[in-house]
């Protein structure tokens, strides 16, 4: 283990958040501007997710699979640190589509450390990897458990998490990873369960759809962390751990899907009837994932603080907001 902490000296360079439009990403933006940050520099795909013009950021347009579009940002920011965020992040589609995972999410990491060697050596950098680099346990996963992937999504990000650690290692650049399990909250695409599950209960409400719910595997269990949380932890990550350091963020605690579900309906005013949709199932399902985090917590002193019931509740009321309700 690389005991070297952060080099404070650089704090005079820009903040660069990848993957800003991006459900993690906006919240890590809000959580910036909360703590004063007003020198980020907020990266979005070019032809993705529009970005929000009303934050207080400089959005820039970069292909993070064109080596020259990257180096050309990071040269002309010259950050002090980088949130690298952005990628594929659905399990399901990788299935469909493993080269695209593969270029997003370990190609796009190389071409931005590598940008980051050339034109800002002194940068720190977060990269976000993913529990799926694991090789699914009955029992609690720690950092030191046995990557072995056992789905597209989590081979790319396996690569993306060793090219990080590789880079601290080999390349000498102060760069460490974030591991998160699963995370829901206000904002979170209807591809995953709970905001899905929150999705259809808002519609159903409104009356724009049938009061039936459909649901893929109800009886796996998840470890699941609010994402305000989850991105605490990572400024957490990015203030205080040591270079090539590797983190689990997590609960420590695995939920049924059933009784989170369980949990939405009695959120709702409307009679739902469930059902299971096949369509929703995913191939090779882990029946369970759950997390160790004791070395978060033993050495940067982080523990998710927003209870999963107020996750539930802000999810579903986010939805209820949204005005067409897609």
């Amino acid at each position: 283990m690389d005991v070297r902490r952060p080099d404070t000296s650089r704090s005079q360079g820009p903040t660069i958040v990848t993957g800003a439009t991006g459900f993690a990403g906006r919240h890590l933006l809000d959580r910036l501007a909360a703590d004063g940050d007003r020198s980020v520099v907020a990266w979005h795909r070019p032809g993705g997710h529009p970005p929000d013009r009303d934050r207080l950021v400089t959005w820039c347009s970069v292909d993070l699979t064109d080596a020259t579009a990257v180096m050309r940002a990071v040269a002309g920011a010259a950050p002090a640190r980088i949130y690298h965020l952005a990628g594929a992040p659905n399990v399901a589609t990788s299935w469909h589509r493993p080269v695209a995972h593969l270029r997003a999410n370990a190609l796009g990491t190389h071409h931005l450390l590598r940008a980051v060697q050339r034109a800002a050596p002194r940068c720190r950098v977060l990269v976000i990897s993913s529990a799926q680099v694991y090789q699914p346990s009955d029992d609690p996963i720690r950092e030191d458990a046995p990557l072995v992937p056992v789905n597209p999504y989590g081979i790319s990000k396996l690569a993306e998490d060793q090219l990080a650690l590789r880079a601290a290692a080999d390349d000498g650049l102060d760069v460490v990873v974030a591991r998160p399990f699963n995370h829901a909250g206000p904002g979170q695409a209807p591809t995953f369960a709970v905001s899905n599950f929150a999705r259809q209960i808002a519609r159903i409400e409104a009356g724009h759809e049938a009061p039936r719910l459909g649901t893929g595997n109800l009886d796996a269990r998840r470890d699941l962390t609010d994402v305000r949380d989850v991105v605490d932890a990572y400024c957490r990550i990015m203030a205080g751990a040591p270079r090539g350091r590797a983190y689990n963020v997590c609960s420590g605690r695995a939920w049924r899907i059933g009784d989170l579900l369980s949990e939405l309906l009695q959120l709702s005013h409307a009679e739902v009837v469930v059902e299971t949709d096949r369509t929703q199932l995913r191939p090779h399902d882990v029946a369970i994932v759950q997390g160790d985090a004791t070395r978060i917590r033993s050495e940067l002193g982080w523990t998710p603080a927003i209870p999963v019931e107020q996750t539930l509740a802000d999810t579903l009321d986010w939805w209820r907001a949204q005005p067409h309700q897609p």
